[in-house]
């Protein structure tokens, strides 16, 4: 994974080239394509995705929750609250992600306390938005 794709990412945004290089390393880029499936509500969690372009819808029990894009990451919350799946999410274009498995994304949010930080703070505002 070219660590220069991460620098536009919010949430990796003012990191050092070298934190950039360690989640690259951690990282691989996958193409997806559009109708698949990147999640699905109710499974064990084994990946994190981050959007590099493209876009995806998120649902919960058959119900459009969010449409995400370009930026946004995924599959955060059953991994690090020791969940199943929340949500599946499908590809609504072709898309293209950096995807971390669990135990490179954990090793990421020991070494990266502020990625972990930032990641924990969206978890809180999209369990919030659930409960509404």
């Amino acid at each position: 994974m070219d660590a220069h794709r991460l620098r536009d990412v919010p949430l990796f945004r003012e990191l050092s080239n070298h934190e950039l290089e360690r989640i690259a390393g951690w990282a691989d880029e996958v193409e997806v394509p559009e109708g698949a499936h990147l999640l699905d509500e109710g499974r064990f969690p084994h990946e994190f995705f981050v959007i590099l372009d493209g876009n995806v819808d998120v649902m919960h029990e058959d119900t459009p929750v969010a449409s995400l894009g370009r930026g946004d990451f995924l599959g955060e919350i059953a991994i690090i609250e020791g969940l199943r799946r929340t949500a599946t999410v499908v590809a609504v274009s072709s898309v293209r992600a950096a995807v971390m498995h669990e135990r490179d994304f954990r090793e990421m949010c020991d070494e990266l306390p502020v990625v972990e930080q930032r990641i924990r703070a969206a978890i809180r505002d999209r369990l919030s938005q659930t409960d509404r």
